[in-house]
């Protein structure tokens, strides 16, 4: 069903969820744009503008290295000043409430975290920008460290293992995190009520996790100002803005 006005989507949407046991919120890029970051693969968004670098040039090229970095620290006026949206408060009233275990997100931007999800809690299939850590030995660094370094040096610095240090994202080609996606078809399997909310639900595999939800005998909700593929096996499809369809849904 199409929700034919907010009013009606909202009324809907609560009463599915006060309805279900274990609700299973999953999140793209729409339930941040309120908050600045700008979306990527819509029209007129950054990937429109400039091509990510993919995982095998990153590692093969020290040149591409250095511009992936001069790029993220271009990004800190979006994702270093970004504030968690209505979407993401309501969502985590609706883990403190009890009713989700958490948080499935393709999002990079640490905002559930920020909104007061714990960060066991969420599942971060495409990883996390705040963050960086060393591709050989795993080892965490700070973004400022590495800020600083790259503007002493003009260089992409490396770790003391002599491994490449990278933001803590997984960029085209690189191997998405085998424990996430465990832990994501467990919950996508194992709940009874699916909200994809943002996505496009075209980047796979993670788009796949509606449908199995929906396979596993799952409710499916879609909230995206666009259409998607799963539009129709949905049972509530929401085309408004993210931050009215969740707000009522915050606890003060």
């Amino acid at each position: 069903m199409i929700a034919p006005d907010l009013q009606t989507a909202t009324a809907a949407l609560r009463a599915m969820i006060e309805n279900s046991e274990r609700v299973v919120p999953f999140t793209g890029a729409g339930i941040s744009t309120e908050s600045g970051i700008p979306d990527f693969r819509s029209p007129g968004g950054l990937w429109t503008k400039t091509q990510p670098i993919p995982f095998d040039v990153f590692m093969a090229s020290s040149e591409m290295r250095d511009e992936a970095w001069r790029r993220r620290f271009a990004m800190e006026d979006y994702f270093g000043k970004a504030k968690p949206t209505r979407g993401h408060l309501a969502l985590a009233s609706l883990y403190r409430a009890g009713k989700t275990p958490g948080v499935i997100t393709q999002n990079i931007d640490n905002l559930h975290q920020a909104a007061g999800v714990p960060h066991e809690a969420v599942i971060e299939l495409h990883g996390n920008t705040t963050f960086a850590t060393c591709l050989e030995c795993a080892k965490r660094y700070e973004l400022p460290d590495i800020r600083d370094r790259f503007e002493a040096s003009g260089h992409a610095p490396d770790c003391e293992c002599g491994g490449y240090i990278k933001t803590a994202t997984v960029s085209f080609g690189q191997a998405m995190p085998e424990e996430a996606m465990r832990r994501a078809q467990e919950w996508a399997s194992d709940c009874d009520l699916f909200i994809a909310i943002g996505s496009s639900l075209v980047v796979w595999p993670a788009a796949g996790f509606p449908l199995q939800a929906k396979k596993s005998g799952a409710q499916l909700v879609i909230i995206n100002r666009e259409p998607t593929d799963f539009d129709s096996i949905a049972d509530l499809v929401i085309r408004h803005d993210i931050g009215d369809a969740l707000a009522p849904l915050i606890a003060h």
